[in-house]
């Protein structure tokens, strides 16, 4: 549905590079990256905001690059809602048919489905001062499906929302999207959309994309040293290989196969790490003694960093375990990790 062939964008400060992007039509499609990777600047190049120095986009087989946005099939919905304040929740969503044409049998059964998936029916007279924030994101969701995009760009939707708001959304969105022919595409930084809302994902880093593919792809075999960073990957470490394993400042780590030589990094999930007073008695290859050297809480999990000659390892524990092993910085402990677990690039 959406072909970006090339695309590259020059800012005074900023620049997109070689842009390729490819998402199917109903698709559900996330691009990640931290602050200023050039997320919502691809967003709205795609939605004709934005000049491109070089570069196609198409929608479907028409190509759209030099399109007034108007005229590209494309909404946009921005964190900050961005209502009409003088308007009904009503004449908000149905604002857009004066510049499309929708029969009107058509669009008084798309309003009301729309008002039936984001729960609007009860809000339709009142106006946005009167509304929360997740209603207000729920009317901007609304307007803009109720003029029918081929595509629906969505700039981080969720980070101006209360945790409860946000999940009343997040729910929301994955309902219009299973009940539409729209394909979206949300920028995002919050794993917890990332895995419950997308199929695949692109990882942008100072304008230019860094890995595109499944969401568990990702997550689990990130390509370079900086998508293992971000994704949360905290026990990441430049190494030598010989055969079926890997040396690490010394350390001498199982991969239980045989990698590409031109690699250079192991990694592993700090949830795959296991932390135990006792040694590891399993199929797991690997396993150390260490010293715990920092216990940092994390809310639902603790996360504990354990020293092993010149490296540090990371894993997550719940505060149950963390009680019943009477884990305490300085004590010594035990590390173990199946080999299946060491991601190679």
């Amino acid at each position: 549905m959406i072909k970006i062939q090339d695309l590259n964008i020059n800012l005074k400060e900023f620049k997109l590079r070689n842009i390729c992007l490819s998402v199917e039509k109903n698709e559900f499609f996330i691009l990640m990256g931290p602050t200023g990777a050039g997320k919502t600047v691809l967003l709205e190049a795609i939605a004709g905001l934005i000049p491109l120095a070089s570069g196609r986009i198409l929608i479907g087989e028409r190509e759209i690059t030099r399109l007034p946005p108007e005229k590209r099939g494309i909404s946009i919905v921005y964190q900050d809602f961005a209502l009409f304040p003088h308007l009904t929740v009503l004449e908000n969503i149905t604002y857009g048919l004066r510049f499309h044409r929708i029969e009107k049998i058509q669009a008084e059964k798309r309003l009301d489905r729309l008002l039936e998936v984001l729960n609007l029916f009860n809000l339709k007279e009142r106006l946005p001062v009167n509304l929360s924030g997740g209603e207000k994101q729920r009317v901007a969701l609304a307007r803009a499906l109720m003029v029918e995009p081929k595509v629906l760009l969505l700039d981080e939707p969720l980070s101006a929302l209360d945790p409860n708001f946000r999940e009343e959304v997040r729910g929301a969105l994955k309902s219009l999207h299973q009940s539409s022919n729209t394909t979206f595409l949300m920028v995002t930084h919050d794993f917890v959309e990332v895995l419950s809302l997308a199929g695949r994902a692109a990882v942008m880093n100072k304008g230019h994309i860094e890995q595109t593919g499944q969401v568990k792809e990702i997550f689990e075999k990130p390509a370079s040293p900086f998508v293992a960073d971000f994704v949360g990957m905290k026990n990441l470490f430049k190494a030598s290989f010989n055969e079926t394993y890997a040396m690490v400042s010394g350390l001498k780590i199982e991969i239980g196969r045989i990698v590409d030589p031109s690699s250079h990094y192991v990694a592993v999930r700090p949830e795959d790490i296991v932390i135990s007073r006792e040694k590891f008695s399993s199929s797991m290859r690997n396993n150390y003694s260490g010293i715990i050297t920092q216990i940092n809480n994390q809310g639902f999990y603790y996360e504990i960093a354990v020293q092993i000659k010149d490296v540090s390892f990371k894993g997550l524990i719940t505060k149950g375990s963390l009680i019943e092993l009477g884990l305490e910085e300085g004590i010594p402990v035990y590390v173990s990790f199946k080999a299946s677990a060491v991601h190679v690039f």
